[in-house]
């Protein structure tokens, strides 16, 4: 894993130096070395972590006669098949790592071929001397970050938005309008950012900027599923299981390939056991799993289970534990993140990070098993609302009075779950989904941003009606890997662990298996509140019933007690002053009403407060 930079354009914007100024700023993400490849009109850069070709790989990358030069973040897993292709073709290679070979396809692939061409996690940045053009590749998912900013004639690009503001052609202008989506979801959705001109490359896609115009952006991949064509296979629970067992296991065996040491995150849940167990299977030595928890009795703390998975599958286990001062952290996370964030899970994955970090280089982990299998509560319940929907009004009426008079400890503490539902059940699906996943209620929008609380959210629901006549769940899918994959989930693990040098993995986002998992009929996936059905009978026999039969549990935080407790003050000091910098921008009288709310125990806004506090903390560092 890496970090790239660099700029293409008239001479001013491409000196080394300034490319050298945007990788120091990346040390970070690549700390064993670092290289720059300067030619008439663009330099582009690396840091490099140093995984695979330990000895031979360091940047600059080029090929033979120096005209292609490459940068690359992430690893390609079909390297070795590419490579004895362009061998056969007459290609020589000085290297024997994966960089190199995206160098020699460079010169006959144009950038959607080149692209689709890879597998695996991978930003890149070619520039092609003999054509004069700079060309940016991004993986199919959106695993592997990049940003860029162009003025028409020249374009900066880096893994970081730091990095891209590194430069000092490029502006440092907050966007202000992008305040409404985050605090809609917790993130801008791409392509925008918090930054005035700087762009995140969409997922599955190339750019390509030659200097003659605006750079050009053309897609080289599609997740497969929604649309009038949609095409499903004909199979059984029993055949998609045996189907999806041996995809995972390919996925888990190729990412297995490393010169260095290499681990995985054990949380507990079927998913990160089910890497565990494949990993077990395919590995002669004991497997070394990480764990983290809380000491804490509201549900959150997890060790339990990742034990008794090490213990079935014979790991080496290493625990840690979270402690409210853990939040602390905030101002070092904003500076990783570059913009504010609204997913506090980033608080355990970045310590989960450090801990792993101390003992290998590389992990694999369990995220995307909710996206390709189905395990969202969030799926089950759109599913559910069009049932509800077709009850007499008298009925939905009888349920939403019986749902709102529960106490908050019933429903095994699921109350907030089911009082969330009935309350946006009579809305149209994408505006119930925007209600459930929102790190800022509605309401509260409505009062913090007034009649600017919904501007922003229309690419949401555009995305939701381009699949328009498709089933709900294969809409649910394609929405969910189009956003909150995207902008939440993945950023989340590349920064908090790029922060400790540590390459992560994720064998539920291999290409193979999530086009197949697309192609599952939603009728396997998902029957009534019944979640994961295909993952769950794929794996049952790796794993003990207690870890395949339980409940599905985030990887959170208990804001909501540490920030009536052991954080209050945190947050009455940052949020709390008159002169705090969102009381700028959204309504002072609302901010206050909402802390003070959560903290009279009336109602709990401990996510809420979480987004409310990093973009305090992101404004005052800019001086927004």
């Amino acid at each position: 894993m890496c970090g790239i930079a660099g700029a293409a354009g008239p001479t001013e914007a491409t000196d080394r130096k300034l490319v050298e100024a945007q990788l120091r700023l990346l040390d970070h993400r690549g700390p064993d070395s670092w290289g720059v490849h300067v030619a008439a009109g663009a330099a582009i850069g690396q840091t490099r972590l140093a995984v695979i070709d330990v000895v031979t790989g360091d940047p600059p990358i080029v090929n033979e006669d120096g005209t292609v030069g490459v940068a690359l973040n992430g690893e390609i897993y079909n390297y070795r098949e590419l490579r004895e292709g362009l061998r056969q073709d007459g290609h020589t290679f000085a290297t024997s790592g994966d960089t190199e070979v995206i160098a020699h396809l460079a010169e006959g692939l144009e950038p959607p071929a080149l692209a689709a061409s890879l597998q695996g996690m991978f930003a890149f940045a070619v520039w092609d001397d003999r054509r004069r053009r700079l060309v940016l590749g991004r993986d199919r998912l959106g695993k592997k970050p990049l940003y860029y900013w162009h003025d028409g004639r020249s374009i900066v690009f880096g893994s970081e938005i730091k990095a891209v503001l590194a430069h000092p052609a490029v502006p440092r202008r907050i966007d202000y309008t992008v305040i409404a989506p985050f605090l809609a979801f917790g993130y801008v959705p791409t392509p925008g950012t918090f930054y005035e001109g700087i762009r995140s490359l969409p997922p599955g896609s190339v750019l390509t900027f030659d200097g003659s115009g605006p750079p050009q952006v053309q897609r080289y991949w599609e997740p497969p599923g929604p649309g009038p064509d949609a095409a499903y296979e004909d199979m059984t629970l029993p055949e998609a299981a045996a189907s999806a067992r041996m995809l995972l296991a390919a996925a888990v065996e190729r990412r297995l390939v490393a010169d260095v040491p290499l681990g995985a995150f054990l949380s507990g849940g079927i998913d990160s056991s089910a890497i565990v167990a494949l990993m077990a299977r395919a590995t002669s030595t004991p497997v070394r799993t990480f764990t983290i928890g809380f000491d804490d009795d509201s549900g959150f703390d997890e060790r339990e289970y990742a034990r008794m998975v090490s213990q079935h599958c014979g790991t080496d286990h290493v625990e840690f534990v979270v402690k409210p001062d853990a939040v602390d952290l905030v101002e070092q996370l904003v500076w990783h993140y570059d913009q504010p964030f609204g997913d506090s899970s980033a608080v355990p994955t970045f310590l989960l990070s450090e801990l792993t970090r101390r003992d290998v280089t590389v992990a694999l982990c369990g995220d995307g098993g909710d996206e390709v299998f189905a395990g969202y509560e969030r799926f089950a319940a759109a599913m559910a609302v069009s049932r509800y929907q077709r009850l007499p009004k008298g009925a939905r009426d009888k349920v939403r009075d019986v749902v709102g008079a529960l106490p908050r400890e019933a429903l095994r503490r699921r109350v907030n779950s089911a009082q969330r539902f009935v309350g946006s059940a009579d809305l149209p699906v994408a505006h119930a989904l925007r209600s459930w996943v929102a790190s800022v209620p509605e309401e509260w929008r409505a009062a913090l941003l007034g009649e600017r609380a919904d501007c922003g959210l229309d690419a949401f629901d555009a995305v939701w009606d381009q699949s328009a006549g498709s089933p709900v769940l294969t809409r649910l899918l394609d929405l969910n890997l189009r956003t909150y994959l995207l902008d939440d989930l993945l950023p989340k693990v590349d920064r908090m662990s790029m922060a400790h040098a540590l390459e992560v993995r994720a064998p539920f986002l291999d290409t193979n298996l999530v086009e197949f998992c697309l192609r599952i009929p939603p009728a396997l996936h998902l029957r009534g509140f019944s979640r994961k059905r295909v993952l769950k009978a794929a794996v049952r026999d790796l794993l003990p019933a207690e870890v395949v039969r339980r409940r599905k549990r985030g990887f959170g935080v208990p804001l909501d007690r540490w920030f009536r407790t052991d954080l209050k003050g945190m947050v009455d000091a940052r949020l709390g002053p008159p002169d705090a910098r969102i009381k700028q921008h959204l309504a002072p009288a609302a901010v206050d009403d909402l802390v003070n709310e959560h903290a009279s125990g009336a109602a709990d806004h401990g996510q809420a407060m979480w987004a409310l506090l990093t973009l305090e903390l992101f404004l005052r560092r800019e001086g927004g």
